[in-house]
């Protein structure tokens, strides 16, 4: 490979899903000089993600820690919203239209009456509706429907809309984005500092690949699940990310028909499904949930179970437009909570999470922003420090700064 001269910032963001360029913009908001690297922007958890922001609907007993933090951010969508799609140029295709879940047959039912339950022992605010009632709603559903949940305060926004915003929102802060693979994260002699990363880019003249060396003061880790693998993190340093695999259906309604006018979750003969509406008439249909490793094949089996569901909870749908079949990974964490915060001395890690990515952005962009700079996260924050699964504990890395 060819070697070219190092490239000085204060910080090298690994990653350009919505995590690490929302990390990056904000962190050029505060004046620092930001290169991102990633072999191809937007193209992992960020480009599959149906773009729900439902911390009341994805709330699960149990989890109390991730509930605070996903209603932290979640209270920051609306600003954060305006001011991406200002920056950015461009619609983002957020929407205010609440979440409704739904049960289609009695045993569905009680499957719903009990997560209502379970949602009021958290404090959590839903509205019971009968079936004819959810139907009023959306007259879409199936005539068989039997009760439902309102969320009325859930949103949701269209992540790959959100990608080419926050793009354009990095470009205009001049934050500089390489295109190519970090191939090794760089440290001191002794391997105490993270010092920087190695990045592949584009071939050159000779038509071999070029390598440059990113100086950084900070390095962000916002790489999802591939941010484990990385050669040259510091062993305590390596977060423990596991792919979990997703596949999702895009549909588009027939033309002229509302069929789905809002998110809808419907709990079908004891599965679960979602039905995501976008401006633009597309419905976007998931997602399964896999522990296939690496696998990232759509599959016939996956997107059957999808349609199977989407059309018993919307039959009118049968007459949609199957547009795509789209399968990736999310970086799941062993207790469920992202890893945000200071992993070693120069290195900051923002991963692992998983199902709730798009709607942590912007507590995590602006947490990540905070420790860059030496100040205190929020404090919903606190149990996502990443070191909470070093077996020794060890020494503290020191904040990390630009």
């Amino acid at each position: 490979m060819t070697p070219r001269p190092p490239l000085r910032c204060d910080v090298a963001v690994v990653g350009a899903g919505v995590i690490g360029l929302a990390s990056a913009w904000r962190l050029a908001q505060r004046g620092a000089r930001v290169v991102v690297a990633d072999p191809a922007p937007g193209s992992g958890a960020s480009g599959v993600a149906a773009g729900m922001l439902a911390p009341v609907t994805e709330a699960r007993l149990g989890e109390e820690p991730l509930l605070r933090l996903n209603h932290a951010s979640w209270a920051r969508w609306p600003g954060f919203a305006a001011e991406v799609a200002t920056a950015g140029g461009r619609s983002i295709g957020y929407r205010a239209d609440g979440t409704l879940m739904v049960a289609l047959d009695a045993d569905d039912r009680a499957v719903l009456d009990d997560l209502a339950s379970r949602h009021r022992a958290m404090g959590l605010e839903v509205e019971v509706l009968r079936g004819r009632q959810a139907r009023a709603l959306e007259p879409g559903l199936a005539p068989g429907t039997r009760a439902g949940l309102l969320a009325a305060d859930e949103r949701s926004v269209d992540p790959q809309a959100l990608v080419g915003a926050l793009q354009a929102a990095c470009e205009a802060a001049r934050v500089e984005l390489l295109v190519g693979s970090v191939e090794r994260v760089v440290t001191t002699a002794g391997g105490d500092r993270v010092t920087g990363v190695e990045v592949a880019t584009a071939a050159g003249a000779d038509g071999a690949p070029e390598m440059r060396v990113i100086e950084a003061g900070t390095v962000v880790l916002a790489a999802g699940c591939r941010s484990r693998d990385l050669p040259g993190l510091p062993a305590v340093a390596r977060p423990p990310v596991r792919p979990v695999k997703g596949q999702v259906l895009t549909l588009r309604q027939p033309p002229g028909e509302a069929l789905v006018t809002r998110t809808v979750r419907g709990i079908v003969r004891g599965s679960s499904i979602y039905l995501v509406p976008r401006d633009d008439g597309r419905v976007v249909v998931g997602a399964t949930v896999e522990e296939r490793g690496w696998d990232i094949r759509a599959t016939a089996g996956g997107a059957y179970e999808l349609l199977r569901d989407a059309l018993a909870l919307v039959p009118g749908l049968d007459d949609a437009e199957l547009v795509a079949v789209r399968a990736g990974s999310r970086p799941g964490s062993p207790d469920d909570l992202p890893m945000i915060g200071t992993s070693a001395d120069g290195l900051v890690t923002a991963t692992g999470h998983h199902r709730n990515g798009i709607l942590l952005t912007p507590i995590t962009a602006d947490a990540v922003a905070a420790i860059v700079a030496g100040e205190p996260a929020p404090d919903e924050v606190a149990p996502c420090d990443p070191r909470r699964f070093s077996s020794s504990g060890g020494p503290r890395p020191a904040a990390a700064r630009t």
